[in-house]
Formats: structure tokens, C-alpha cells, sequence
């Protein structure tokens, strides 16, 4: 039963991750080719003209499909024991996407969010966490602390999806509260990852906790 149950979860998690990052890819397909005015860019008119902020805006909009993707990739087990090189190769795209190109371009823009000082310290907050934790991610696995690692993976990746959860709480509070906009945005800046995080932790205890009782 116990068995059924997680090869149920399993796949349930597949298909949630393939269907929203189709919904992230039709968020790419936007803005290409680049253009200033379509989407989301239409609520950052008094920033496009700022070329820092533009070219972060499209180099994370173009890579954050590669990191969510990369990412899922380390949670498989029958990758890690068929193919371990394909693992790691998998695992390196991820960190350095996060680390070298992704994640400073969400921190840049972290600086220009809407919603004012809240929801900027929460994006920032968001990348300083999520890079750290990418970080953490390779300096155990370089330490060849597997359980630590993994462990940080588990953050880190969890903080990845508050791209795609991020955009749940959006529909969620638009639909089903009469709060307003601004309000809104500030709520989802912080719940969007926040909530991610804390689940992350529930899973990283009972992983632990499994691994010490046997």
C-alpha cells in the first residue's frame, strides 16, 4: 500500500511539473522575439528604459526554464544509479545557471519589484537564499556529504519553484479574496517562496529521520 502510494505521489508530481512548466514555456514563447511592451513588461514601463534591469528581465525569463528542468533531474534516483555522470552533468548546469547567470539577474531585478519595500526585501531575500543555498549544495557534495547535499538540493530546488508557485498564489488570491492588487503582490512575494521553504524543511526532517531508523 505503502509502495503504491509514493509511486502514486510520483507521478502526480510528474505531471504537476509537466504542466506547469508548459504553462512557464507559454510564459517564454511572450517574449519572443524580445519586445518591451507584451505581458508583464507592460507593468515595468518605468523600468525597461534601464538596460541593466532589461537585459536581467530576459536573461531569467530565457533561463529560468533550463534551471527548473535541471533541477527536477537531481531528484531522480534511477538517473543517479544508471547514470551518475549524467547526474552530475545535469547538477553543474543547474548550480552554475543558478549561481553565475539566473540568480543574479533575479537578484538585479529583485531591486525594481512592484508592490514597494516589502516585496523587494522579500525577492531579494529570495535570491540571496536561493543562491546560498545552491552554493551549500556544491560545497557538500564537494566535501562528499551526500545527505547534506541532498538536503540543500532540496531547498534550493524548493525555492526554484516559487517561479511556478508563485504564480498558483497569484490566480488563488485573484479569484478567491478581494484584496487589493498592491496588497496582493506583497502577500504573494513572501508566500510565493516562503511556504516552499517550510515544506521543504517537513521533507528534509522526515527523509532524516527515515535514514536514522534504519
Amino acid at each position: 500500500m505503502t509502495a503504491t502510494f509514493k509511486n502514486i505521489s510520483k507521478l502526480f508530481g510528474l505531471a504537476a511539473l509537466a504542466f506547469f512548466s508548459f504553462l512557464m514555456l507559454r510564459i517564454i514563447f511572450y517574449y519572443i522575439p524580445p519586445q518591451d511592451d507584451v505581458a508583464f513588461l507592460q507593468l515595468k514601463q518605468e523600468y525597461i528604459h534601464i538596460d541593466s534591469w532589461r537585459i536581467a528581465f530576459f536573461i531569467h525569463v530565457y533561463t529560468s526554464m533550463l534551471v527548473l528542468l535541471a533541477g527536477f533531474t537531481q531528484f531522480s534516483g534511477r538517473l543517479l544509479r544508471r547514470q551518475p555522470k549524467l547526474h552530475r552533468l545535469f547538477g553543474y548546469i543547474y548550480i552554475i545557471d543558478v549561481l553565475m547567470i539566473t540568480g543574479p539577474a533575479g537578484m538585479l531585478m529583485s531591486f525594481y519589484a512592484n508592490g514597494g519595500i516589502s516585496s523587494r526585501i522579500a525577492f531579494v531575500l529570495l535570491s540571496v537564499l536561493w543562491m546560498g543555498s545552491t552554493a551549500m549544495a556544491l560545497y557538500q557534495v564537494k566535501k562528499k556529504d551526500f545527505t547534506a547535499h541532498r538536503s540543500w538540493m532540496i531547498r534550493s530546488y524548493a525555492l526554484t519553484l516559487s517561479a511556478v508557485t508563485l504564480r498558483i498564489w497569484k490566480v488563488v488570491l485573484a479569484n478567491y479574496t478581494d484584496i487589493h492588487p498592491l496588497d496582493r503582490y506583497r502577500i504573494i512575494a513572501w508566500l510565493g517562496w516562503g511556504l516552499n521553504l517550510l515544506v521543504a524543511e517537513g521533507i528534509i526532517y522526515l527523509y532524516r529521520k527515515k535514514v536514522h531508523s534504519l
